[in-house]
């Protein structure tokens, strides 16, 4: 269904149990750089009055998203760490070349917001899957849904504002690319690590 050209190793997940107060706070952060992506959306495209109304949507589920993963980080006493970049994000955003063609940036950005939904959803259900923590293995379950719906949103819209063969294209080309870039990933208790 997701269409990844890559398929998370299970090894993956030792690592983010192994490291899970710095999964956890990755996640959170992604959670935030998730709603403050779809407020940007609006601020840069307000004209589209549908697309504002969705990205509002999608903003404040990843806020609630990111009060839940603090509220267990809380439950087990441990402490939100600090911010560190994203390097899975800034590799993903850097694919399509700059464009001053405001719809065809929007097309691409879409397309990113898409497959890091897409690979969160992934890598959250190899997580819940291989988990004997009952709590985060329902939370991690019940997100992979939320991350399943985010990923078909954003990629319907990229279809919506640019010819289908070439967003379909361009979306292929990502995928491979995100495939390569994830055969060297999975060794850091990262969501996307």
């Amino acid at each position: 269904m997701l269409g990844l050209k890559f398929e998370t190793e299970t090894s993956w997940v030792a690592v983010a149990k192994n490291g899970l107060q710095q999964l956890l706070t990755d996640h959170a952060f992604a959670e935030q750089k998730a709603a403050s992506n779809a407020v940007s959306i609006i601020i840069n495209y307000s004209e589209e009055t549908e697309l504002v109304k969705d990205m509002s949507d999608i903003a404040i589920e990843e806020m609630e998203h990111f009060r839940m993963v603090h509220n267990i980080m809380v439950e087990r006493d441990m402490v939100l760490g600090k911010a560190t970049k994203n390097d899975y994000a800034l590799k993903l955003q850097k694919f399509f070349p700059h464009t001053g063609d405001r719809t065809e940036a929007l097309v691409h950005r879409l397309l990113v917001a898409a497959l890091i939904e897409a690979r969160s959803c992934e890598r959250f259900k190899v997580f819940a899957d291989n988990m004997n923590d009952e709590q985060l293995s329902k939370f991690y379950y019940d997100l992979m849904i939320s991350e399943a719906n985010h990923y078909t949103l954003f990629l319907g819209y990229a279809r919506k504002y640019m010819d289908r063969e070439i967003v379909d294209q361009k979306w292929s080309d990502l995928l491979a690319f995100e495939a390569a870039m994830m055969r060297d990933r999975g060794t850091t208790a990262k969501v996307h690590g």
